[in-house]
């Protein structure tokens, strides 16, 4: 990796919200290591996009959920770094993997609402604990919330409830960490059209209609609308910008 170069660290970079980051990152001068939870020809394919960009790339697999499996992948960052950028450091954290699971108050299950709160809340709290001694001073955090902490819709109660913790956190972080200059923020992505969930905001017209017609700008967001402004985040023109919620939708409920 070429030291002039900042390296960004996006968990679930495979496909959707987590590609558009990285590409995005990539095309503002970026390297990349991502994590993916098993799709690797994926994960293979957005490696060869970065590449192409001009920019180093690495995927890891990685289960959020397993914070067992947290040491050795940061070993394994950490050698990575040591060996190719002469340093076991990275600027950027984009903590982005995610798993939409949905189900009533009354029918969600102690199940549902563990793998929901492993993925989404404790393993992004725990795999940033971490990795926070590799990140460099002045360095970014930006985990990813959702448009569901302020407006919200039947079957979704423990998704959105492990997002407001997310929100809480990244306050935390931003107040714990101005001593070394690491900014901390959130996004939070309103409806968008890809796989996660199920892909029913891509795939379901009569759902795609709903969304735009709650939606000022009207019509349903994509994965391109949310990896720019994660880019954006991660740059100097960005420094200021610190324990904030950025609602990315389009005007979702005003």
């Amino acid at each position: 990796m070429s030291t002039k170069s900042k390296i960004a660290l996006v968990t679930g970079g495979s496909r959707g919200l987590g590609r558009d980051m990285i590409v995005n990152l990539a095309k503002n001068g970026n390297n990349i290591i991502f994590t993916y939870h098993s799709n690797k020809s994926e994960a293979d394919k957005v490696v060869s996009e970065v590449l192409s960009l001009g920019q180093k790339a690495v995927a890891y697999p990685l289960d959020l959920g397993n914070i067992k499996t947290f040491d050795s992948f940061v070993q394994q960052v950490s050698e990575y770094l040591s060996e190719h950028a002469g340093s076991p450091n990275f600027d950027y954290l984009i903590n982005n993997a995610g798993v939409g699971l949905y189900g009533s108050v009354t029918d969600t299950t102690e199940d549902v609402f563990d793998t929901l709160m492993n993925i989404h809340f404790k393993g992004v709290y725990f795999l940033t604990q971490k990795l926070l001694p590799l990140i460099n001073d002045g360095g970014r955090i930006i985990n990813i919330s959702s448009g569901l902490t302020r407006f919200t819709f039947p079957n979704v109660s423990a998704y959105a409830s492990m997002k407001g913790a997310i929100e809480t956190y990244t306050r935390s972080l931003a107040k714990e960490l101005g001593s070394r200059q690491i900014t901390a923020n959130s996004i939070a992505p309103g409806a968008i059209a890809t796989d996660f969930g199920g892909g029913s905001t891509k795939s379901d017209k009569n759902k795609r209609n709903a969304v735009a017609s709650i939606t000022a700008l009207g019509r349903v967001g994509e994965p391109e609308d949310i990896g720019g402004v994660v880019a954006f985040l991660c740059t100097s023109e960005a420094g200021w910008v610190n324990a904030q919620r950025i609602e990315l939708s389009g005007g979702m409920m005003v």
